[in-house]
């Protein structure tokens, strides 16, 4: 009996209500396979614990998280919290904190009629966006000088290391590897002319230990473009954080929005707990009426089955989703459905153990 604690943390908006679905699906697969086990213990961090007390998470909250197998994400944000604390003081924070390097986020039509793009196939929109995810555009590091005066001047800083990069690089690369795929590196070094030009030197040299992998690079601006008028060029794409983040959106929405896109951050070495998301946000709008979109938050139960080395649970639930897609029946409003947020977390287990 394999068995695993996930920490739950619901978070903010629609992120309660998505993770309880997720949670329906592994209870789901527990019943289903004598094999596995799940324990959940849930944390009420985020925005309305801010509010309440100061803080987005407890000042052990790293410790209290330590021991977990998994930490199950909802969502992080709200009205009346700055952008800035919500996601630098929690999301930020665990990743950090647990070195949680690798950000891997896959970009993959499941149903043609999702996608805004004109006759691109699911075959054209299929790929991993593998994004550096401990330093970089993110780090915070910089200065706010003379505030309010005339000579006001911000200073944003990016950090890279020569171990965070090489070991994301290399990363891909054995992710390109172990699937027999081409390996693309997006940068900006035309203009970035310290960090990127690192970030391209370091792609060359780690590439002379993986000539069996086909490989490309390009500036971020032209990857952007080619997103939308080629996306079937890229398999594997390893970027910096800043252009992950972005590029990982515009993947969202070639492959049929927000709703569909989900994100593992990954400790690989496994010293530390992985955290699984779904990153469309937490959608205060729709929050509390029942019609949020739970199956991101269900793929991101697929990439925590692939961390725990179930693959063929991950496979599943990603078939499962493509045909409760493929289905139309039980979907919700943003993808012009009825559906309830449970009703398509029912029908989803249905397909999934019958």
């Amino acid at each position: 009996m394999k068995e695993k604690r996930i920490a739950l943390l619901p978070g903010d908006g629609i992120g309660p209500e998505v993770v309880a679905e997720g949670v329906k699906v592994l209870k789901a697969i527990e019943q289903k396979d004598k094999n596995l086990s799940f324990t959940f213990e849930q944390f009420p961090w985020g925005c309305e614990y801010y509010l309440q007390n100061g803080k987005m998470m407890d000042d052990d909250g790293l410790s209290q998280l330590q021991h977990f197998d998994a930490i199950y994400l909802g969502a992080v944000g709200y009205p009346g919290v700055p952008d800035h604390v919500s996601l630098r003081d929690l999301l930020l924070k665990i990743r950090k904190g647990f070195d949680q390097y690798v950000n891997l986020r896959p970009v993959k039509l499941l149903n043609e009629r999702l996608s805004p793009l004109k006759g691109k196939a699911a075959k054209d929109i299929d790929l991993l966006v593998v994004r550096e995810n401990s330093e970089g555009e993110y780090s915070g590091e910089g200065n706010w000088l003379y505030k309010g005066e005339p000579e006001e001047v911000v200073l944003q800083t990016g950090v890279f290391s020569r171990k965070g990069t090489e070991r994301i690089i290399r990363y891909a690369f054995e992710e390109a590897r172990r699937q027999g795929k081409s390996l693309t590196s997006v940068s900006k070094a035309n203009a970035l002319n310290y960090s990127m030009v690192f970030w391209d030197s370091v792609f060359e040299e780690v590439k002379r230990d993986y000539p069996d992998v086909e490989t490309a690079s390009y500036l971020v601006d032209a990857a952007s473009m080619f997103l939308v008028m080629n996306p079937e060029r890229f398999d594997i794409v390893v970027t910096s954080n800043l252009f992950g983040d972005i590029l990982t959106d515009l993947g969202a929405a070639i492959a049929g929005g927000l709703g569909l896109a989900t994100g593992a951050n990954v400790n690989p070495e496994r010293t530390y707990p992985s955290m699984f998301e779904p990153v469309h946000g937490s959608a205060p709008d729709i929050a509390g009426k029942g019609i949020a979109n739970p199956l991101a938050a269900i793929w991101s139960v697929a990439q925590m089955m692939d961390h725990f080395g179930e693959e063929e649970w991950g496979r599943k639930i990603v078939s499962t989703i493509q045909q409760i897609m493929d289905e139309d029946e039980k979907l919700t409003p943003d993808f012009g459905g009825e559906a309830t947020t449970a009703e398509v977390g029912d029908r989803f287990i249905k397909l999934l153990t019958s």
